[in-house]
């Protein structure tokens, strides 16, 4: 097996659709810089719909899929990998040293059989300087250019056939949001795979030199090269002119009117998402709590277990606990619909450059900018993306705070809780958590550099902002529902493994209490380990059994809370029927118990610390791997004390001032 397959194999996260393609297929590499529709171009070939984001770095890991080239003479299927962004052969960070390693550093005969150069037509000469380094080894290379209709809009035109005479190389125009020009991209790659390999074309020094006379001189070529090829294959204004961009930028990226800003698109993103999924989700709770408990009942009752142990599983722990948390899943999806729209947009990549300012605050790059967006959706990626940060004092601090960063795990405890207690502002509370994570995030790091890192520095974000477009359904459904799906699929086991453990220790009675299978979930093994730890939430205002037990449940994963509290209540009071009004009915009945009456109060300290409180045991895995086991426990006892902290402090001082 090649160094490239290896590293291939090793790297995809494109496991789930199988063996992608059989030994032998010609490997076809696709590299670009950020911002240039490479991952885009990636999807369409391919259909493994790699998520696509506008900032550096979102492609950290080798994607691979199955390309197959039709025609009279094609090959058949070809490898496709989708090699992490780079604008040239001389790498920054670790992710672009995959790059340079996968195409030229391995024996020539290791390399891929021919590379696919993503140009972007309105940054000719940016773009094209990859292609002059690419061109000095014995690789076959095909250019796909891609925004033309910007380069169009900004008054260039570009001359395919001329660009291909100078480059050397074959050209072929891309629109690959809309799919165009893929059937004759596929001709031209077969032509090329059929071709031998072409000869050395110019010079390059040794990888890892130093910037010596000798260097710096071919790199003048290069630059020459390609500002000549530019200048025979294009043509542009005159006088550059400031574009609807440029004044749309001004604004967007403002010292303060960007932040202000973020912050409204962020407000109108929960509050949308929280009024328009609530009729969806009332729908899925009658489903769950009407004919699925109905059916699942009646055919438990025909069976002959409608009264056993068996039956109290099924009803109270699987459809009580799974169903409350599948009925999230509009809101969830609608969000990261939302969140895919932005995206596409272009805006994110606006948002990179208002937040830098705050990173560098702390000490942080502003490339950690996009490790800690990641951990706003899953905080397990967010940690491995920490690997596109050069420094090892930034990857640790990053991924040290990217458990700060609001999951959408957490996020079905917060629509919980908001619409238990505060049903007509549940998207302005949600919000307000989202926000208070960014706070804590800039309050963490600011302590973390004031105490260890006090010498640590970081530079300005350098980011090349793509241009503004209108958002394809196609594109925006498709992020959307690979978010979806890879939250389920993660929630999901996670659910079933502790809905099974909760449901069995709900089984077992303490001392005296009863039998296995006919216990009062007051008397229960699980009731009695939440009542050991129960006191030390007191002064945070949920100091009984019921929240504390929840609690411990989400140690394991965040979306567990709601199928640990579903289960609790549901035997608790069997013949209730366990919806979120009858379940929130009885959280707040004990919420105001344990409170002494301050429920607004303890409800904000039980956020607090879901918010504040250690990750799932997935990220915590991870970050051990990243950042070794002693950190990892630092990191544990920082969440959990800060957590507690501010629970208490906002439970006492809001119990006083109400």
């Amino acid at each position: 097996m090649s160094i490239l397959t290896r590293v291939a194999v090793q790297s995809c996260h494109c496991a789930a659709h199988g063996e992608l393609v059989a030994n032998g297929a010609a490997v076809v590499a696709l590299v670009g810089a950020a911002n240039v529709g490479k991952s885009t171009l990636f999807n369409a070939l391919t259909g493994a719909r790699r998520e696509v984001g506008n900032w550096p770095g979102t492609t950290v890991e080798v994607g691979r899929g199955r390309w197959r080239l039709s025609g009279e003479g094609a090959p058949g299927e070809v490898t496709l990998l989708d090699l992490p962004g780079a604008g040239s052969l001389d790498p920054l960070s670790p992710d672009e040293v995959v790059t340079r390693t996968l195409l030229v550093d391995v024996p020539a005969q290791e390399r891929p059989d021919l590379v696919l150069v993503v140009v972007d037509a309105s940054r000719l000469t940016r773009s094209l300087y990859l292609v002059a380094q690419l061109r000095e080894f014995d690789l076959r290379i095909v250019v796909g250019l891609t925004m033309n209709d910007v380069a169009t809009s900004r008054g260039v035109a570009v001359d395919i056939d001329a660009l291909s005479r100078e480059v050397g190389v074959p050209v072929v125009a891309l629109d690959p949001r809309r799919r165009a020009g893929l059937d004759a991209l596929a001709a031209v790659v077969s032509s090329a795979l059929d071709a031998r390999r072409p000869a050395v074309r110019g010079r390059h020094p040794a990888a890892g030199e130093a910037q010596t006379g000798d260097e710096l001189a071919v790199a003048d070529e290069r630059f020459a090269w390609v500002n000549e090829a530019v200048t025979r294959a294009s043509s542009r204004p005159a006088t550059s002119r400031r574009t609807a961009s440029d004044r749309v930028d001004a604004v967007l990226t403002a010292p303060v009117r960007g932040p202000l800003i973020f912050l409204a698109a962020m407000w109108a993103v929960f509050q949308v998402t929280t009024t328009v999924a609530a009729p969806l989700q009332r729908a899925l709770d009658s489903l769950f709590t009407g004919p699925v408990s109905r059916g699942a009942r009646s055919l438990l009752g025909a069976v002959g277990l409608g009264h056993s142990w068996i039956g109290g599983f099924v009803l109270n722990g699987i459809i009580a606990g799974v169903g409350m948390l599948l009925t999230f899943v509009p809101l969830m999806a609608l969000m990261f619909l939302l969140l895919a729209v932005l995206e596409d947009s272009g805006y994110m990549a606006r948002a990179a450059v208002v937040t830098d300012r705050l990173m560098r605050t702390i000490g942080l790059p502003g490339r950690a900018f996009l490790p800690l967006v990641v951990g706003f959706g899953c905080n397990v990626p967010a940690v491995t993306a920490t690997r596109v940060l050069p420094d090892a004092r930034h990857r640790l601090m990053t991924t040290l705070l990217v458990p700060f960063t609001s999951c959408t795990a957490r996020l079905t405890v917060y629509l919980l809780v908001a619409a238990i207690f505060f049903p007509g502002d549940a998207g302005n509370v949600v919000f307000t958590m989202y926000l208070l994570s960014i706070l804590l995030v800039i309050a963490v790091g600011y302590a973390l550099r004031a105490t260890l890192w006090r010498t640590m520095g970081s530079e300005p974000l350098v980011i090349d902002l793509p241009p503004y477009q209108l958002p394809t359904a196609r594109l925006a459904g498709a992020v959307m529902w690979l978010r979806l799906r890879g939250f389920l699929r993660t929630a999901g086991g996670i659910i079933v493994a502790a809905v099974a453990v909760v449901w069995l220790l709900q089984m077992i009675p303490t001392s005296g209490a009863g039998s296995f299978g006919d216990v009062p979930v007051q008397r229960s093994l699980y009731a009695g380990t939440a009542r050991t730890v129960a006191p030390a939430f007191a002064p945070a205002g949920f100091g009984d059994w019921q929240a504390a037990s929840a609690l411990i449940v989400g140690f394991v994963a965040k979306e567990a809370v709601v199928s640990s509290w579903s289960q609790t209540y549901a035997a608790a009071e069997p013949k209730d029927v366990h919806s979120p009004g009858a379940l929130g009915a009885s959280v707040k009945a004990d919420f105001e118990r344990s409170s002494g009456g301050h429920t607004t109060a303890a409800a904000w300290a039980f956020l607090i610390f879901i918010l504040a409180y250690t990750p799932c045991v997935a990220t915590l895995a991870t970050q051990k791997r990243e950042i070794g086991a002693r950190w990892t426990a630092f990191g544990v006892g920082l969440q959990l004390s800060l957590a507690w902290s501010l629970a208490v402090v906002v439970f006492q001082v809001g119990r006083l001032l109400g």
